[in-house]
């Protein structure tokens, strides 16, 4: 005899398989969701991500504990000034001895080397500024000035862009031109441009830099998510907003811009490194920070006079160039894992 199950019954296998489903997932999935838990997942296990994240902690690391790696001088009024032994102008290779007003060794010095009088542990530029006292405190300079440069370009390109792309008609065409006239300008010497009018301003050091490359860094962030929104804001669930009444501030922040964030993600990590590059060529250039400035730019302008005798005092330009490459290095990896995590096509041929 045959047996009819009720609607009940025969949803109870389903049910079963999703509760079970569920439970599988884990902690992480449930909370933030299955895209952010991709995009999280791939970050952790995709080998370049773990490169860049390994070399990208190390500086994190270095930057907390430089005082502890490089002690500063009792005397310094600012731990960023890089001490010097002297005002001679030809460099001294690694592992001289410091003369005059040497800093204070740390215990692990001391532990490792079995000394207690500080050396040049990677050498002086000329004018005998310390490089590994530069390079370690240097860290912290490049740290603040891509991620400063990074967020506030950022912030501006979101807010230009998804205002743009939202509300179109005449205001999208006013802001694009503005955009385009910003773009127009070649980035690296409009940023030295307007950094050499600032300086007298405020001086030098980072913010005429900073101010510069930030007034000429947002335009790509602004183009590329209004090319995001014009797709995003005809969706389904942006008209569904619309219908039940939500205000224009939460459609655009609530509903579009976290569905096409994610090239912005992909372009800023990239970014940080390119910052900190541009950064130290404005350094390098004269309109940087001040002379003797914890800068790995400041250091690497320290060896133009020494050029054709780089196969002597090889180390006034390998140490900082090398330091400078493994930090684009870093922040370039992670932003090419990104890109494999996030871009559909990439996606698509790797399933």
């Amino acid at each position: 005899m045959d047996v009819k199950l009720t609607p009940t019954q025969e949803a109870t296998p389903v049910s079963l398989m999703f509760v079970e489903r569920m439970h599988k997932k884990g902690w992480l999935e449930r909370t933030v969701g299955p895209e952010w838990y991709r995009l999280i997942h791939g970050v952790v296990t995709n080998p370049l991500s773990v490169t860049g994240m390994v070399i990208t902690v190390l500086f994190l690391l270095v930057a907390a504990f430089a005082p502890q790696l490089a002690p500063p001088l009792k005397v310094a009024n600012n731990a960023y000034l890089i001490p010097r032994d002297g005002y001679a102008t030809e460099p001294k290779p690694p592992g001289t001895i410091w003369k005059r007003e040497p800093p204070p060794a740390p215990g692990w010095y001391t532990a490792l080397t079995g000394k207690t009088q500080w050396i040049h542990l990677l050498g002086t530029t000329s004018g005998q500024w310390d490089i590994y006292y530069g390079i370690v405190w240097g860290t912290r300079t490049a740290l603040f000035v891509g991620v400063v440069i990074t967020a506030v370009t950022v912030l501006i390109g979101l807010i230009i862009g998804a205002i743009s792309a939202y509300y179109g008609g005449w205001l999208d065409d006013v802001l694009m031109r503005i955009t385009e006239i910003f773009l127009a300008f070649p980035f690296l010497l409009a940023a030295l441009t307007l950094s050499a009018i600032l300086v007298p301003l405020f001086g030098r050091g980072i913010w005429p830099g900073t101010i510069a490359l930030v007034a000429f860094g947002w335009m790509m962030y602004a183009r590329l998510l209004r090319g995001e929104i014009l797709s995003a804001k005809e969706r389904d669930y942006v008209m569904a907003a619309r219908v039940v009444g939500a205000r224009d501030a939460r459609i655009i922040l609530r509903h579009i811009v976290p569905n096409a964030i994610y090239p912005i993600l992909i372009l800023a990590s990239m970014s940080v490194g390119d910052y900190v590059l541009e950064f130290a060529t404005l350094s390098f250039l004269g309109v940087g920070t001040e002379i003797g400035y914890a800068d790995w730019g400041q250091i690497v302008s320290f060896s133009r006079d020494w050029i054709l005798s780089l196969d002597v005092h090889w180390y006034i330009i390998v140490y900082p160039g090398v330091v400078l490459l493994l930090f684009g290095l870093g922040w370039n990896l992670i932003g090419d894992a990104l890109r494999d995590i996030l871009d559909p096509r990439l996606r698509r041929g790797n399933e």
